[in-house]
Order: C-alpha cells, then structure tokens, then sequence
C-alpha cells in the first residue's frame, strides 16, 4: 500500500484545507517543488498533486508551479494530479508534461461521458475522484453536495475502465481524525476498482488499521496531508508500516 503525500495548491504555494474551505487554508510552503522534492527524498512512491484554484475556477490555474515540480522530481516519482481537468487537452497538456494519473473529479459526476471519453483516450492515466459526505457525493472543491451516492457513481465510473478511484470523505480531511474505515469499506466491497483512500490519515495506528482491513478489498493506498505536515505522521515511518501489515497480510 502506498503512503501519497498531498501538494495541495492555491495562488502557487502549498497549503492545507480543513473539509475543503478555501478560508481554511494553512501556508505549509511558499515552495512546492522544495516539498516536493523532500517527500521524494523521504520516500514517497507517489504524490498526490492538486489544483485548489483550477478546482474552484473549473480550469487549470496553477499549471506553471505543477509543471516545475513535474521537471523536478516526476522522472523518480510517479505524480497524480487533480483540480480543474474539464476536458481533454488540459489531460493531453498534462501528460504531455509528465503527469503520470489525472484525476478528474467535478466533470466526472456533471459530465460522465467527458469521463468515459478520457478513459478511452488515456487508457491507464485516468483516476475518478469521489468526495463525499454521509454517502452523497460533493463537487466544484466541495462547496456543492449532489443527490448521486457514492457507490452507484464508483460503479458506473469502473465500468468506464478507470485505472483508479481516489474517495475522500470531506468530513475527516484536514481534521486528523482518521480515515473513515466503514465508508471506504462498503464503497470497496462495492466495487472492483483500485482504491485509494483519503481523508484524516492521522497516525500509524491509522496506517495498520488501513492495512489490515482495506487493503484485502482493494485499497492500493492513502493520501496524507496535514498529519505529514503538522509533524505528526513521519512518512518513512508510515511507509514502512504499511510494508510491514502487508507482508503479514
């Protein structure tokens, strides 16, 4: 299982959110390709890359910061990236830069054929995003909750062929609180797609409950923010957790 340290952008500096409120927003950096760069020296086999600003305006907005930290340290660390992907040139620019997943969130749930076009066109490189809060599943950064639950659209998204499912449960993210185990459960026993975990990773406890019941349903990894940020989660030691529960699994 992976360990995904989260880059988090607005107006080009890495900062973390509490449940998605823009007002929320802790500065961790005003360098992201340095943290990038330090999470990939810590180990990380994946980073988890978003576009607060183009998730907000439904267009890429800090694509200059995202290609800095592609040329940095994507030639060593596979970089998923999401936020303001709405239609297929801005996957094409993306890839074409060396972004290895986009995840489309937003478009996916109000344009699903935009979805089903992507994962034609981009076979492998295409994640679906799914936030969600007591079953029913958010858009446009959060500041929208829709009527469409959550393992209906993850099962309608995996028969598009996505390549995985990233399900953030908006309550836990930025409050460290732990992931939401029975909500990532029913959503993996539900579906067959990959799935990678998201919202309030806080401790490695966290990471060997993960380990010991998500993982034998298809949880393939966990997106860490404000706990790896805060101090609290040391990344080397998560990792190595997870590698540990496994092998015993």
């Amino acid at each position: 299982m992976l360990i995904i340290p989260a880059i988090d952008l607005k107006d080009g500096r890495c900062v973390r959110l509490k449940q998605g409120d823009m007002k929320t927003a802790t500065v961790f950096s005003d360098d992201p390709v340095a943290m990038a760069k330090h999470w990939a020296a810590q180990g990380a086999k994946r980073l988890h890359v978003v576009d607060l600003n183009g998730a907000i305006a439904g267009r890429p907005k800090n694509e200059k910061v995202i290609r800095d930290i592609v040329a940095a340290v994507g030639d060593a660390v596979p970089i998923q990236l999401g936020g303001g992907i709405r239609d297929l040139d801005a996957i094409e620019s993306y890839l074409d830069a060396g972004i290895t997943y986009v995840v489309i969130g937003t478009a996916a749930v109000k344009n699903p054929g935009f979805l089903s076009d992507a994962c034609y066109a981009f076979p492998g490189h295409v994640i679906a995003g799914l936030d969600a809060k007591e079953g029913k599943v958010a858009v446009e950064g959060w500041s929208k909750l829709t009527g469409h639950d959550v393992v209906d659209l993850a099962k309608k998204f995996e028969d598009y062929g996505i390549e995985a499912l990233v399900y953030t449960d908006i309550g836990r993210d930025g409050m460290m609180s732990g992931i939401n185990i029975d909500a990532t459960l029913r959503l993996a026993q539900a579906t067959k797609a990959p799935i990678i975990a998201s919202g309030g990773l806080n401790s490695v406890e966290d990471v060997q409950a993960v380990c010991a019941k998500l993982v034998p349903e298809g949880v393939i990894g966990a997106i860490a923010g404000r706990a790896l940020y805060e101090g609290k989660l040391d990344l080397k030691k998560a990792q190595a957790a997870a590698d540990q529960a496994n092998k015993k699994a």
